[in-house]
């Protein structure tokens, strides 16, 4: 495998656009920040980035645009702006407008977006809905140094015939941002998800055990690289490898709350059945993934919908816990700003290492 590529890099902001330095060839950016993400960024408040993906593609309306308000609310009542990222009509936006939450909710046929084609994206004036890879190079383009997701994509069971292995690993090796996931979706092959992160030295931090979750469950009978159980330490792991000078993100495997999770045992035969009906059907590349969710929504009556919003909300609190650490410790303050104790909270940090 080839080592780690270069990390993207983040050009200097002025007002609401990158803009090319003076005599560049290549066009100014178009990224627009919301009021609340530019006031918050500029003060140094900690900022949360949401992906789009799960809005257009992950969850059926009305869910998904509720889904994504409770997600919002759920950064803000951890003291974090959130900033859902997608592409609006060419210009690349952090922190949606309730508007455009509503109309990305309700809209057919949305572009899903990764590092191939973003670009594209904007410059034909399109909308596209952000999946992980595009919306951490979305991040940190505009400042924000982390993101809460469902769960990251990976290596597609049988990719040794197909190749089909998710771009949100090359990212998470090449781009700054710590990205807080309930683990890789159930639906790929997790052993080798997480040796092709080994092999492109991306952190694999588990929240609070010694398991790597599996997206639905709390378990995936894998033990976890590495295992952290204070937000603030996790903060410091990044601050410490960008002065390291090492590239790419981290990720942080935060496992759904107990009392939401299917059984990894329940799901197993549900997975491979839709596997089947995908390969039956001809489904291929980026179809994959939501083919798969859709069937397992159905053979589970909806109660895996219902897990992927708990998840979802579980990851967008630790995602703000961490942004705030980041804050304080980027300004030179090392307390954490938020009690310590158990079930989650900041306590005397473990750092375990696995495998």
């Amino acid at each position: 495998m080839t080592s780690p590529p270069s990390p993207t890099p983040r050009p200097a902001i002025s007002g609401d656009m990158h803009a090319a330095s003076p005599g560049a060839a290549s066009p100014a950016l178009p990224l627009r920040l919301s009021p609340a993400v530019a006031e918050a960024l500029a003060r140094g408040a900690p900022v949360v980035a949401l992906e789009s993906t799960i809005i257009t593609h992950g969850m059926p309306w009305p869910q998904n645009v509720e889904t994504a308000r409770r997600v919002e609310a759920e950064v803000r009542g951890a003291g974090a702006v959130p900033a859902t990222i997608a592409v609006i009509d060419g210009m690349l936006t952090a922190g949606l407008e309730d508007d455009e939450l509503d109309t990305l909710g309700r809209a057919r046929n949305v572009a899903k977006l990764s590092r191939a084609d973003i670009a594209a994206c904007i410059a034909t004036g399109g909308t596209g809905a952000t999946t992980v890879a595009a919306t951490m190079i979305a991040a940190h383009l505009a400042g924000i140094r982390t993101f809460a997701t469902g769960g990251i994509g990976g290596v597609h069971r049988g990719a040794e015939n197909t190749f089909d292995i998710s771009a949100d690993l090359h990212e998470l090796a090449r781009t700054p941002v710590t990205v807080v996931a309930a683990g890789a979706k159930a639906i790929l092959d997790i052993p080798k998800t997480l040796e092709v992160l080994e092999t492109l030295g991306v952190p694999v931090i588990t929240f609070g055990q010694d398991e790597f979750p599996a997206f639905w469950s709390r378990g995936s009978g894998l033990k976890s690289p590495l295992r952290m159980d204070d937000p603030a330490q996790i903060a410091r792991s990044q601050l410490i490898r960008q002065a390291l000078g090492l590239a790419g993100g981290q990720l942080v495997a935060n496992p759904i709350p107990a009392g939401a999770e299917i059984a990894r045992e329940t799901l197993a035969p549900l997975i491979l059945r839709a596997q089947e009906e995908a390969a039956a059907q001809g489904i291929a590349a980026k179809d994959v993934t939501p083919f798969l969710l859709e069937r397992i929504f159905a053979m589970t009556g909806g109660a895996s919908l219902a897990a992927n919003i708990e998840l979802v909300l579980n990851n967008a609190r630790l995602a703000a816990r961490i942004a705030a650490a980041l804050a304080h410790q980027a300004s030179g303050d090392p307390a954490p700003p938020f009690p310590s104790g158990p079930s989650g909270r900041a306590s005397p940090g473990q750092h375990r290492t696995g495998r």
